[in-house]
């Protein structure tokens, strides 16, 4: 057993772990989730006790209805808990207001999302500069932060050029960029490669491994057991529990991936 969850391949899944980490990035515990429809209520977490310590690249899996989205919403500071406790690089966030919590997500998280949620009418550059437009930062300063954005993750030739007018490769690697503008500690990225093609996911886990070994916190949403191979840990979720927390020992390498496959065709152009 490593940090208290097991290593992939030996003895049994982890249950929730409880014992207390003050150097963890991300601490939950006991943290529940209800919503109260017309028919009851849903108990979307119950009492999920959680460590992500830094430069951990965490795959975060489950069926649909599991709680995993639940639970990325919370940690993004996108919702709030029913109970539980919840501290983000040392921050209780539960009781922050409404614009101390929005501050502590634009400086400390990074979001990437399946759809790219990208703005159509802005070029990549601009779309890669809106997190430091809310932080309120402006001139050459900014414009110079969101070019070596988009240069880290390779598309620097591109910073012109207006979603329609990019690959759904290049939209995720400019939502990238955008997540990592403003420096943030941890990238929260949900179905990152969702809707991508097998050569472009891989390209973007490439990224994200590249990242990671530069120390950032990255935590991913996914159904795809090839996906969550490229990640340090995984956390299966199950009717709102973890039921699953192991260290992957070996994993995959994405350059090395990417050099196994066969030439790259010409990028179609998103319609």
């Amino acid at each position: 057993m490593l940090n208290g969850r097991t290593a992939v391949g030996v003895g049994t899944p982890s249950a929730e772990r409880t014992e207390a980490n003050p150097a963890a990035i991300i601490h939950v515990e006991r943290l529940t989730k209800d919503y109260v429809l017309a028919a009851g209520i849903v108990h979307a977490l119950r009492a999920v006790t959680l460590d992500v310590n830094p430069g951990e690249f965490v795959a975060i899996m489950g069926a649909s209805g599991s709680g995993k989205s639940t639970f990325m919403n919370l940690i993004g500071c996108l919702d709030r808990p029913t109970s539980g406790t919840y501290l983000l690089d040392g921050i209780d966030v539960a009781n922050l207001a409404r614009d101390e919590l929005a501050l502590v997500r634009n400086r400390k998280v990074g979001f990437v999302f399946q759809g790219f949620n990208l703005l159509p009418r802005m070029s990549a550059l601009g779309n890669v500069m809106l997190p430091m437009i809310y932080a309120g930062l402006s001139g050459e300063a900014m414009r110079n932060r969101g070019l070596a954005a988009l240069d880290a993750v390779g598309l620097g030739d591109r910073a012109d050029h207006r979603p329609a007018q990019m690959s759904g490769g290049q939209q995720q690697r400019a939502a990238i960029a955008r997540a990592l503008v403003n420096g943030p500690s941890i990238i929260l990225a949900d179905e990152p490669t969702g809707n991508l093609d097998s050569r472009t996911s891989v390209e973007v886990m490439a990224i994200l491994q590249q990242l990671n070994a530069h120390g950032i916190t990255i935590i991913i949403v996914t159904h795809e057991s090839d996906i969550a191979a490229y990640c340090k840990r995984f956390v299966r979720f199950k009717d709102g529990r973890v039921i699953q927390d192991q260290t992957n020992l070996s994993p995959r390498s994405a350059a090395a991936a990417l050099a196994e496959l066969p030439a790259e065709e010409p990028e179609v152009m998103a319609s």
